[in-house]
């Protein structure tokens, strides 16, 4: 008989990674996520897992859990989808923590953050309530706490990644002399799936890190070192938690509530202090620059297993892909172009590869000045990029959109639009025949959404007209 683990968050950063080394084990995994079209595993993995669609906030879609599962894993944050993200994990954890407590569950993994101080933020404050709520089941309970993960993709690498390569000379917060003790998402993948059933990991809490201690600001200069880039940095005390937030807001590709988050985590220090879980499983975590080298690899060989910027993290909206994929018609206003082409895989092969490094093919001054626009008004902006530049699954973030759909056989590519507006938005690309109907959609909300609309059509059709002469070339 098989050994069955739970696992929340399959979506997610973390979740993605661990998902094969569970299958690898042996173990049957039932994935649990918010949206069974936003997650695409590989076809290698499908024959050991089972989908099922809950809330942790809708007590109801948890019968869905199996009864007899073994084990699980709790790897789910909200912090930046509400500004009530603490009640909200609160009352995720205490639904959580009931349902288990139903079933024939032996172990729960929760994954936290470093608290090494009693004056806590609010995000770590958070995590370790959720950490305490869960620990309170008829389970056992083995909580393994992080500090900050570097892996191609993570939040905090992409931070780290952005500065430096953006900025040569940087006038930072003071908090950048804080110390921390970064771990590899490799070596966070390995503890979590070793201490699965690990029975030394029982009803315990550790501490994970990697090998070095550092502050923010040897980071900075660490990573600088690797890609052979000179940089300064300057240290200042006046730069408010505020200020400091919209510091790195602007400048790299993350939101402003996870940065928000991010800046009042960076002023507590966060280094392992019961790091036995090491000696338990007889591992050696690696250090900060080989965790930087691997990457770096990651991203130089379009290898990037899951990315930050696909989970909802990255957006302010927490959209469903089911409640949107059917675009609407009645009250919207629609610019649909249509036109032939030559080479049918050509004209996909450029669709698939829009957005991200490549551009949108024409007029990308004015997407720019459209992303740095969104940026001001506290939207997510162009700097998102995309995760795979060949590869798009929906659910992916794709610059300021997200993908609802895509099928290349089909030759459909469906987004949504992330950025501020008055207004929701949609951007299709449809083969049919020797044709390519390009449909931009907007449903306006009130009378700010349609002058929005006519503020903006001559640019649409400057743009829209020039785009899909680009992919029909």
């Amino acid at each position: 008989m098989s050994v069955k683990v739970l696992l929340t968050g399959a979506t997610g950063y973390i979740g993605k990674r661990l998902l094969p080394a569970l299958i690898e084990k042996g173990y049957q995994v039932i994935c649990c996520v918010r949206d069974a079209k936003r997650f695409n595993p590989p076809d290698s993995l499908k024959k050991n897992i089972s989908i099922i669609e809950i809330d942790l906030l809708d007590i109801s879609s948890l019968t869905k859990i199996p009864v007899d599962i073994d084990g699980a894993y709790y790897l789910v944050h909200s912090m930046s989808t509400s500004d009530d993200y603490k009640k909200l994990e609160e009352q995720s954890a205490i639904n959580f923590r009931e349902v288990l407590n139903n079933k024939k569950v032996k172990h729960l993994i929760y994954l936290g953050g470093i608290v090494n101080e009693s004056n806590l933020s609010k995000h770590l404050a958070s995590r370790k309530n959720v950490e305490e709520i869960l620990s309170k089941g008829n389970y056992n309970f083995t909580s393994l706490r992080a500090g900050i993960i570097i892996g191609s993709g993570s939040a905090s690498f992409e931070i780290i990644r952005d500065l430096v390569e953006k900025l040569p000379v940087m006038i930072a917060p003071k908090w950048l002399n804080t110390k921390s003790q970064p771990i590899s998402i490799t070596d966070v993948i390995t503890i979590l799936s070793q201490s699965l059933f690990n029975k030394e990991t029982y009803n315990k809490v550790f501490d994970i890190g990697g090998s070095d201690i550092l502050t923010y600001k040897e980071m900075l200069l660490g990573y600088a070192k690797i890609r052979n880039l000179r940089r300064i940095i300057l240290t200042v005390p006046v730069m408010t938690p505020r200020l400091s937030s919209y510091w790195l807001y602007f400048v790299t590709s993350t939101s402003y509530k996870l940065a928000k988050a991010l800046v009042d985590s960076m002023k507590v220090e966060v280094i392992c202090r019961d790091n036995s879980i090491n000696k338990i499983l007889s591992i050696s975590t690696i250090g900060y620059k080989e965790a930087l080298r691997k990457a770096l690899e990651g991203i130089e060989s379009h290898k990037i297993e899951s990315s930050w910027k696909d989970s909802n993290i990255s957006s302010d909206l927490n959209i469903k892909i089911s409640d949107l994929i059917n675009v609407p018609e009645h009250g919207c206003y629609i610019d649909r172009r249509i036109k032939k082409f030559s080479n049918r895989e050509k004209c996909i092969e450029k669709i698939w590869s829009i957005g991200g490094e490549n551009g949108w093919y024409y007029g990308n001054w004015l997407w720019g000045i459209r992303g740095f626009i969104d940026k001001l008004v506290g939207g997510v902006g162009l700097r998102r990029g995309r995760t795979n530049q060949e590869v798009i699954n929906a659910g992916d973030s794709l610059d300021f959109w997200r993908v609802l759909y895509a099928n290349r056989e089909e030759g459909r590519l469906l987004l949504f639009a992330e950025m501020k507006l008055p207004g929701e938005a949609w951007l299709e690309f449809k083969i049919d025949g020797d044709k390519l109907i390009q449909t931009a959609t907007f449903r306006p909300l009130g009378l700010a959404g349609r002058i929005y609309w006519y503020l903006v059509y001559p640019f649409h059709t400057f743009i829209f007209k020039g785009l899909i002469n680009k992919l029909t070339e």
